[in-house]
């Protein structure tokens, strides 16, 4: 049985990793401060705490993984079709060689890349209120797809 301070404590923790939208990099700070205070006083908090830090850090992981495929295929296919003299002659080169006629499978790994960054954000977010609605309840959540970067 799980006090009502140690739920509202691992609740925060999930909850703290939404400061990513204000503070950069809040979403690590911020948590590991408050689990490393608060683990040595409860299991509950600690398993929380050590969830929640392992499931930003495979998010980040996840996040450079689709950002290293991502922005090399949209440099290359934008300056695939110009010459260094049609950016020196000030010509509109990407309204020029960046039509559907130019779209090929790289363009479209590029898309596919940006979409699943946006539904990672996009999950990262539900996730965590459901992790959090799940510690206020006194139950431990553990994130689906995570690196147990901290045992």
């Amino acid at each position: 049985m799980t006090s009502t301070n140690d739920r509202n404590t691992a609740t925060f923790i999930h909850l703290s990793t939404l400061s990513q939208y204000i503070i950069p990099f809040g979403n690590y700070i911020i948590p590991i401060i408050i689990w490393s205070s608060k683990k040595n006083e409860s299991q509950f908090i600690d398993v929380n705490g050590k969830n929640a830090i392992n499931f930003q850090l495979s998010m980040f992981l996840y996040t450079m993984i689709t950002l290293v495929v991502a922005i090399p295929v949209f440099i290359y296919s934008i300056f695939n079709n110009t010459t260094i003299k049609n950016i020196h002659d000030g010509r509109d080169f990407i309204v020029d060689h960046l039509n559907a006629g130019n779209i090929s499978g790289i363009i479209i790994l590029a898309i596919i890349t940006v979409l699943l960054f946006c539904f990672l954000k996009v999950i990262e977010f539900i996730l965590i209120i459901y992790a959090s609605a799940k510690a206020s309840n006194g139950e431990a959540y553990k994130y689906p797809l995570t690196i147990n970067f901290i045992k």
